[in-house]
Formats: structure tokens, sequence, C-alpha cells
């Protein structure tokens, strides 16, 4: 089983084998399943024998999926990963052919005609009309030869966005670099960067490759890791990204939709690629002022800079992209008073996280307890168990430092939905929450940058919306919602890295005990928008090309994904494309956001009206936090996104306090 007492998850029970077991076991149950919601005659239909049934069927899956993706993630053993990663696309084709189970459907539409279908309220009404949307919009209106070719290109799909994912997961490129060429660099960085024959391996994880962009004095060699770092599996990936394409392409012809962006977004917030394209321009122009502001600043910083150290060479008149972070850095410390490696010193991991945890528990009246001897993948993962009362109602899993073969990037992995089950009883959602900040050494802590705290609250306001659902189903569960709204829990989280009032209970110097001072957290947000504009429109960028991609390219055509981005970078960023470079090819929201990168942005307005609410009310005020959890935490999909936040908001949302927020 994947489960022992009290819901825990068997980790260290999963073989290779036992995956593989428990797959077989799990599908067939599903096919079992599906054919008791097929044999309903037409005059018995209820919801609990079609559409909760329905449900219960999805949660065997998603539960087994979603465990066996995270292994795939970040287990330590190659051949349990290998087993994670078929089950995983074994469990997705699965789902995946259900949207296209013309015997569901009728079953479905069955259920629909009935007296209770034509009456349903809330979730219920909700729930029939989305899968009835979905089996359309998987085309089986479509006749049955038809319906078959859509199938094996969903299939396909499948596996080559796997593949796209793979690939970037197996990157393990890096840079060998001289004591001179680390110039620059801390001590603590070097130590754990040197290898046996004196040089430095500069890998192209975040941990190392940020810190070496942000404080090596060798220009040329931070243009080398650049490069190196944007062409992370450009080897195999740009000939995978065009399949990926060109089945999309296919894909929303077969269906009847003039792209696929028109096809994904038909179910988002937005509706419709237009209107995608109108916030994502209007922005263009509104961020375009600051981001040439910034520039300026930065150039005339590089230049003074020059003048200072090589009197005898003219100064540059212009700014490459590999030196932005280098002269950000010393922009902060010279002109704002912020030095990144001093403010680090406050930011002890274990003490980061105690604080979150403490936020959480303030606002929403919860208690995190960890368990002694957790059963987890991996001997750095950490279990803690959620309580509310005395009720056990969740919980997270934290595996926070880099290690060979693991996921490079910082996610929170939803692992078990909260839903209802048939003995009344609520499943106990569970996530992980996997990082990458810097492993501790043997005489210093993990320390994170200011950055790296953002981070850890966004992943974690991500956790608390999966924690916190109160959904019946697990269709709608926590962070299942549109695409475009998933991401407001996340980024309004994001606000109490950035409350003195929040940093001031757990911002303490690892050394001397020294809380973080108002003075420098003053410096912090004083500097907190240098570059906020050419972030901004880096940000536009990564969703202007993938809605680009998905919309009006042909992967068919002469154009290239590279012509793309390269036309795209030069008229709407600061600094023209690197020839040579294939950012694309590890651009993994081209994979999971396909065509809805642009949510970021669009769930951030949302996301910064909801903390104007805080604000005007205190960060810590318990009715604010409570009604932020009962309108928008508990609900996930069970209700329309935007009356989740006009229900909180109280009125209509606005963008005022998203632009505030970037400077304008």
């Amino acid at each position: 089983m994947l489960f022992s007492a009290k819901q825990i998850i068997d980790f260290q029970g999963i073989t290779s084998e036992r995956i593989t077991e428990i797959a077989q076991s799990i599908l067939a149950q599903a096919q079992d399943q599906l054919a008791a919601i097929y044999g309903v005659a037409a005059n018995q239909r209820n919801f609990d024998n079609t559409l909760r049934a329905y449900d219960d069927m999805l949660n065997a899956l998603s539960n087994l999926g979603s465990i066996a993706f995270l292994l795939f993630c970040t287990s330590p053993a190659e051949a349990l990963r290998q087993s994670c990663n078929q089950t995983a696309q074994e469990i997705e084709q699965f789902t995946t052919n259900l949207a296209l189970d013309s015997q569901l459907y009728a079953a479905v539409q069955a259920y629909a005609e009935t007296a209770e279908g034509r009456t349903l309220l809330g979730y219920r009404r909700k729930m029939l009309d989305d899968l009835l949307l979905e089996f359309k919009q998987n085309g089986l209106a479509l006749p049955q030869e038809q319906q078959k070719i859509l199938q094996t290109l969903q299939n396909q799909l499948i596996a080559t966005t796997n593949e796209f994912q793979q690939n970037i997961s197996e990157v393990a490129d890096s840079l060998e670099v001289s004591p001179q060429e680390i110039d620059g660099l801390p001590e603590d960085y070097k130590k754990a960067h040197q290898l046996s024959n004196g040089n430095y391996k500069i890998l192209l994880t975040y941990p190392s490759y940020t810190p070496f962009m942000q404080y090596a004095h060798a220009e040329e060699v931070r243009k080398k890791l650049l490069v190196l770092y944007l062409n992370r599996a450009a080897d195999k990936n740009l000939e995978v990204l065009q399949k990926i394409l060109t089945l999309r392409n296919q894909l929303a012809t077969l269906l009847h939709f003039p792209s696929y962006a028109a096809y994904r977004h038909s179910t988002l917030m937005v509706k419709k690629p237009d209107t995608v394209w109108k916030f994502e321009l209007d922005l263009v122009e509104k961020v375009r002022q600051k981001a040439q502001a910034d520039y300026q600043e930065l150039l005339e910083y590089k230049q003074n800079y020059q003048q200072k150290n090589k009197p005898n060479i003219q100064p540059d008149t212009t700014l490459d992209t590999w030196e932005t972070a280098y002269y950000r850095t010393l922009l902060l410390k010279e002109k704002y008073e912020v030095d990144n490696l001093k403010v680090k010193e406050y930011f002890e991991t274990s003490n980061v996280l105690k604080g979150l945890l403490a936020i959480t528990e303030k606002l929403f009246g919860i208690r995190f307890e960890e368990q002694k001897k957790p059963n987890v993948w991996h001997e750095e993962v950490r279990c803690l168990e959620v309580w509310e009362d005395k009720k056990l109602i969740g919980y997270v899993y934290l595996d926070l430092f880099p290690r060979p073969n693991k996921y490079n990037h910082a996610a929170c992995f939803p692992l078990v939905m909260g839903k209802t089950l048939p003995d009344g009883s609520y499943q106990l959602p569970t996530l992980a929450l996997v990082c990458n900040f810097p492993s501790p050494t043997a005489d210093k802590p993990s320390l994170l940058t200011h950055q790296e705290v953002e981070t850890f609250f966004h992943e974690f306001g991500h956790g608390l919306h999966v924690l916190l659902t109160e959904s019946p189903v697990c269709l709608y569960a926590g962070t299942s919602t549109k695409r475009d709204f998933v991401e407001v829990p996340s980024q309004w989280f994001e606000a109490w890295a950035w409350n003195y009032e929040s940093l001031a209970c757990f911002a303490t110097h690892y050394q001397t005990g020294e809380v973080l001072p108002k003075t420098l957290f003053d410096k912090m947000l004083a500097a907190k928008n240098l570059g906020s504009g050419l972030f901004a429109q880096s940000q536009l960028l990564y969703a202007l090309y993938d809605l680009t991609l998905h919309d009006t390219y042909d992967p068919t055509g002469q154009q290239t994904t590279t012509d793309v981005l390269r036309e795209l970078q030069s008229k709407y960023t600061q600094f023209p494309y690197l020839t040579g470079t294939h950012f694309q090819a590890a651009f993994g929201h081209l994979t999971g956001y396909a065509a809805s990168y642009y949510g970021y942005m669009w769930a951030k307005v949302y996301a910064e009206d909801c903390i104007s609410l805080f604000e005007q009310n205190g960060m810590f005020d318990t009715t604010t936090g409570k009604k932020f959890r009962k309108e928008i935490l508990s609900k996930g999909g069970t209700t329309d996104e935007l009356l989740q936040v006009v229900a909180f908001l109280g009125r209509e949302p606005n963008s005022e306090a998203f632009l505030r927020s970037l400077g304008l």
C-alpha cells in the first residue's frame, strides 16, 4: 500500500518493483470503477454513483501519480526514479484518456439530463458543467476516427513533454575556473566549490550559478557561465520543443481552435488569447519607462566604476546581460548600503522556517509539529504534522538542499489533495516543498539571500492552498484552480518576507543573535524596486515568448524558436539576444504552463490587491487572515476564482496595488 497508519505515505516501503505493483493494482481498480460508472442505468444515475464515483477514481490515480512524480524528481535511487517516471507517465496517460472516453462522456451526459442533474447547485453544478466542457474540449463531439487520432496525439504529447523535462533534470554541465577567476566570491562559497587540483567547479544550479554572476570580478568568465546556463539541454531539447509545438498545433487544429493558446485559454480566467495579448502589451508600455531608468542607473554606475578602476580606458556605452547582476550587487552595496552577503547572515534557513511557520500559525490558528522519525525518501527530508486544535489536518514534507539527480528549482509538490471520503472523514492534504537552498557546511549553517527567503514564502503559499482546502472533491482541492489563478496565494504570502514586524520574529544574526536592524531593513525596502522594471520586462518576455509559440508561431515553417526569441527580446527588453544561446531549451514552464505563463503577472494583480487589505487592517490581523482562508484558501476551484477575490476584498479588484509594487 502507499499509506500506513494516520494516512502517512510509506516512502521507505516504495521500491522500484513495489511502485510498479501498486500502479498495476490502482489502474486495474480504476478500470473496475469506470465499468461501474458505465453500468449505472440512466434512471438510476445520481451525483454519488456518477460524479463522486469519478472523483473517487481520480483521487486514487492522483495520489499515486503525484507521489511517483515526486520520487522521480527527488529519489537518490536511479532504479526507483526510472520506475516512478514510468508510473507517472502511465497515470498521466490514463487520466488524459479519461477526457477522451466516450462511454464516460455518455454517462455524465445522461446524469446531466436527470431531474437531479438539471437542478444542481454550488460545486456540484460547477463540476458537472466543467466536466461536460472538458469532454467537448477534448473532441468527444468529433467523429470516432478523429477521436482516435486525438488520443494518439495526447499520448505522444505526454511522452514528449516528459522527455523535455527529463532532459532538463539530467543537465550536469559545469564550468571549471581558476583561483584568479573566482576572485570576488566569499570564502564559504570558494570552500564549497573547490576541487582537489586547486580550481573551482561552478554548477548551473541556483546556489552555485547566482552568486557567481553577482560577485565574480572576471567578466569574461561570467559571460562564459551565462552562455553555458542559457544552453542547458539545448543539444536535445530544441528538437523536442519543436515536436511538442507541432503536436500541440495538430491537437488544436483537430479540435477546431485557431491555435493551441486559444484551446488552452478557453477554460481559463482570460477565456481567449486576445485578452492576454492586451494585458501583456499594456504592461510592456507601463513598465518601459521604469526599465529604461533601471538600465540607465546600472549603466551609469558601470561607467563610474570603470573610470575609477580603469581610468585609461574609455567607459562603455552599453550594458551586457552578464553584467547586470554584478553591477546591481555593487550598486546595492554602495548606493543603497545593502550588502547581500551581510543580509544573508540574518537568514539562517532553520530560523526562516520557524518564522514562516509561526506567521502561518498566527494568521490561521493552526500549529506544526515535527515528526522525530519520519518515513521519508532521503535522510535530509523532514516531515511536519499540521494540527488545528486537537485535530490532525495535514502533512508537510521539507526537502530543502541540493544533491545529485534532484529537481533543481524550488517548487511545491501536492501529493494528496483534500477530499471528503466515503466514511465521512476528510482526506489529509499532504505536500512536499522541494528547494535547493545552500547546504550547511562544517563551519557555517545554511544561509539564505533575501530573494531565497521570498522564494521560501512563495512556495509555502502554494502549500497553504493545498493544506487549508475544504473542497469536498479532489477535483477542486487546493491548487486545483484555473491555471491563471493558482499563483495568487503564493505571491500573496511573499508580502510577509517584506514586512519588518514579520521579519523581526525570525531574522536574527546566525552568530550574535542580533535581530535584523530596522535601519538595514529600511535600506532593503528602499532598494526593493532597484531593477524592478528590468525584472518585469524579463517576465513579460517569458510570457510573450510562451504566448507567441502557442498562438502565432508555425513550428513547421522556416522560423525557429530561436528566431522568435531573438525578435521578441530585441523588441521588448533593454538587452539584445545573446547570439549562440537557447534559453528555451531549459524553459520548463513551456510544458506545464503551455500558453499560460502570463498567469504569474495576471495572478499578481489579484495577489497585490489582497495584500493591500492586510496592509490596511494589519499584516497579522487574524480576522483578515481567517477571511482570506475562508474566501480563497479553503475554496480551491469549487467556486469562480474572480468571485473569491471579490468576496475577500468586498469590492471589484483593481491593478493599483500591483502597479505600486513595481514602483510605478
